[in-house]
């Protein structure tokens, strides 16, 4: 197949991202296909679908349509189906949500699901909301429970041994309702920024608690294990733990659950709990979704949306992904099963920023909201148009019988849903598109090449339309580059600066409004990031809250700028790429400390840890025995760790580094298993440090990409680097 035409324009970085990431390797690890023989494969794979329905299918030629759409960049499908179709795996799904019960045997029997699921590339989420509180009575044994939160890190540790297929790491949705007695804990579990750093966390909210919140009254805490009120709870103390918890660490967010179940194509299959990892896919218990975005930016000529165009792919589309769930290789029998009863596919979207500046229109604007409709509004006509016909041709999906489409105005549907908002990370690096139906998240990104040297990746439009306005030059594409954004730059147009907003310049509830405004022609949910700036208040976290209520949401992900040590999102010349050189504050004559004797594997570990006037800054450790390879790379730990410690590197970043390394011989001590003696250091630096470790220097932990050293965004819970395409949801 190689030599064959290639696909659309692809940029250098999605020339990167697909050699990294997506193309075959042989046995060395290089690459034996070239990005258009990659779509090629994957287009004659889902192709074969057809012959479920018909062993006489023309396969061929509905290869040929799908790869037209793919090799034309209109439409991709969601990462594991660009990863895996055609090859072994053959896992193609991205989004699985799983049972939790009551019951020991349930919570690990998911548990053990969950990492067959990541093994094969899928996210999982899960309501861990029937799970009896903490302290509640455990009648098998006398005892209390520990409750769900305990679970979730045990689920937490599980996923962090899991890599994805050594693409994709796991990720998880946790959710917990509102009304759960254990409700304040888990609002402020992710308040410690070393905890469940594999889970995204929302909370589920009722319309009851919706109502107690407007009257400024109390709700019933119900115990699940007895379906009993175990106490009342204050609606505006609960939303005010909430809103500050999304204003200092961006979660939990939120799902507005009665609004989600009242949409439930299959309500007589059951009700819905939880969603996938960012929350754009409310799914039943074993049901999983496909996903694939059209790229808005293409479907532009001439200022004007191409509505032949848009129809076309949006048909193809709707049948490239129900044949996806005919080929698709479960993880489990009963995934497979109950995926097939209601067959959920979910075309989406990307370009949007891109496609509005094509029509020159701002993203916080009327016009903006109105063209969301507009697209999406079509754009799920012709999906359900697509599924009707395939409804026709090959059959209702199963569980259709009963569904809120049984009926004489709707005889033929194939999929329960037809359309979802995802995110679109890094499909929309491979596109060249802006992601999903985010704004710009800045208008010059950096790139990094060999030798440590940047290379700048000016928006393309950017240029393009400078370029006709007559005011490009060398000198500002420095200043862009250097600022990341264009606003206040008196050599650029008004008009150009309205254009080219990005995300942290777009008031927050410009970004409900969008959202909103996608939601109401979307059958599952749609996944965005509503960004605010550094200096906004608790007030404003729940005013946006609120307002996605409002306005129809069926969920909501919040993110201040640089509340998170780890995603700081920045623009301007404090986000230059070069980072400051870090070096070591000297080391005083005295120090104070303590130390520390740790049972491990290879024998008591002595660990001193000692201060200075400014923090932590230095830590020795030795083993009972003396010499050998073990003691000295022991010692050489300690050393780094002192290291990092002068240098200004918080405890926290240290602890989360060498946390969970396991050596062949673990030891218990005080009912507590120490997994090494890396392990080992960092309990006594946790201790010590008082429990998620001292606070970084700021402006140090920047949140580089570990990949490329790039900056991280954050987008619908997961990080996302602009510049190589890694990705981390969680």
């Amino acid at each position: 197949m190689t030599g064959e035409k290639e696909p659309f324009s692809l940029s250098e970085n999605a020339r990167t991202v697909l050699a990294r990431r997506y193309l075959k390797r042989d046995a060395d690890g290089v690459p034996v296909e070239t990005p258009a023989d990659l779509f090629h494969r994957v287009a004659a794979s889902i192709a074969q679908g057809d012959r479920a329905f018909d062993p006489d299918a023309d396969v061929d030629g509905t290869a040929e349509s799908f790869r037209e759409i793919i090799d034309q960049g209109w439409f991709l499908p969601n990462s594991p189906t660009l990863m895996n179709a055609g090859r072994r795996l053959g896992q193609l799904a991205a989004c699985f949500v799983l049972p939790i019960d009551d019951a020991m045997e349930s919570i690990f029997d998911t548990l053990k699901h969950t990492a067959v699921i990541h093994k094969s590339g899928g996210g999982t989420g899960f309501s861990f909301s029937r799970i009896r509180p903490r302290n509640d009575v455990v009648l098998s044994t006398a005892g209390v429970s520990s409750g769900p939160l305990s679970f979730m890190t045990v689920y937490d540790v599980a996923t962090d041994t899991v890599k994805q297929g050594g693409t994709r790491r796991g990720a998880n949705m946790a959710v917990l309702r509102v009304d759960h007695p254990d409700i304040e804990d888990f609002i402020r579990m992710k308040d410690n920024p070393d905890r469940l750093n594999n889970f995204n966390i929302s909370v589920a909210l009722s319309q009851t608690f919706i109502d107690a919140l407007k009257a400024d009254g109390d709700y019933d805490l119900i115990n699940p294990r007895t379906g009993e009120a175990v106490g009342r709870a204050s609606a505006k103390r609960i939303f005010s733990a909430l809103a500050t918890s999304a204003w200092r660490s961006g979660e939990p967010g939120v799902l507005f659950l009665d609004r989600i179940n009242a949409a439930n194509p299959t309500p007589r299959l059951g009700a819905m709990e939880a969603t996938n990892p960012c929350g754009e896919v409310p799914l039943l218990s074993y049901e999983s979704c496909v996903l694939g975005s059209i790229n808005l930016s293409r479907m532009v000529r001439d200022g004007t949306l191409h509505r032949d165009r848009l129809r076309r792919t949006v048909h193809r589309a709707v049948h490239f992904l129900d044949n996806v769930i005919e080929v698709n290789q479960y993880p489990l029998p009963a995934i497979g099963e109950m995926t097939r009863q209601t067959r959920k596919i979910g075309v989406g979207v990307m370009g949007f920023a891109d496609m509005l500046i094509r029509m020159s229109i701002p993203y916080d604007s009327e016009a903006a909201a109105a063209q969301a409709e507009a697209v999406m509004g079509f754009l799920s006509a012709e999906a359900r148009s697509a599924s009707a016909e395939l409804g026709r041709v090959r059959g209702n999906f199963p569980a259709y019988p009963g569904s809120r489409f049984d009926g004489p105005d709707t005889p033929y549907m194939r999929n329960a849903t037809v359309t979802t908002i995802a995110p679109t990370g890094t499909i929309s690096l491979i596109a060249g598109a802006s992601s999903g139906v985010e704004p710009l998240f800045a208008v010059a990104h950096a790139r990094h090449v060999l030798e440590g040297r940047r290379l700048f990746d000016i928006h393309p439009l950017f240029v393009e339309m400078a370029m006709e306005a007559g005011i490009y030059s060398d000198e500002l594409a420095a200043a862009v580059s250097e600022a990341g954004s264009v606003q206040g730059m008196p050599a650029v147009p008004q008009q150009l600066q309205r254009l080219f907003k990005t995300a942290h310049e777009i008031a927050p509830a410009w970004h409900v409004r969008i959202q909103a405004a996608f939601q109401k022609y979307t059958d599952n949910a749609v996944s965005k990031t509503i960004n605010f700036p550094e200096s906004a208040a608790v007030e404003d976290i729940a005013a946006a809250l609120q307002l996605a209520d409002a306005l129809g949401c069926k969920g909501i992900t919040i993110y201040r700028d640089r509340s998170r040590r780890d995603q700081v999102l920045r623009v301007g010349p404090e986000a230059s790429e070069t980072a400051p050189v870090l070096s070591p504050r000297d080391r005083p004559e005295i120090t104070h400390g303590v130390t520390h004797r740790i049972r491990t594997g290879c024998g008591n570990l002595y660990v001193t840890v000692n201060s200075d006037r400014d923090g932590l800054c230095e830590v020795f450790a030795r083993t009972g025995k003396t010499g050998g390879c073990a003691a000295s790379q022991i010692e050489a730990v300690g050393r780094l760790i002192s290291l990092a410690l002068r240098s200004g590197i918080g405890a926290d970043a240290i602890i989360k580094q060498l946390s969970g390394i396991r050596c062949p011989s673990p030891a218990w001590q005080n009912g507590r298993m120490t997994l090494s003696c890396s392990d080992a250091v960092a309990r006594v630096l946790r201790e010590i440090s008082g429990g998620g470790g001292a606070e970084p220097v700021s402006g140090r932990d920047a949140g580089g990409c570990p990949d490329c050293g790039g900056r991280l965004v954050s987008e619908s819970g997961c990080l996302v680097c602009r510049s190589c395409g890694f990705s981390r949801c969680g």
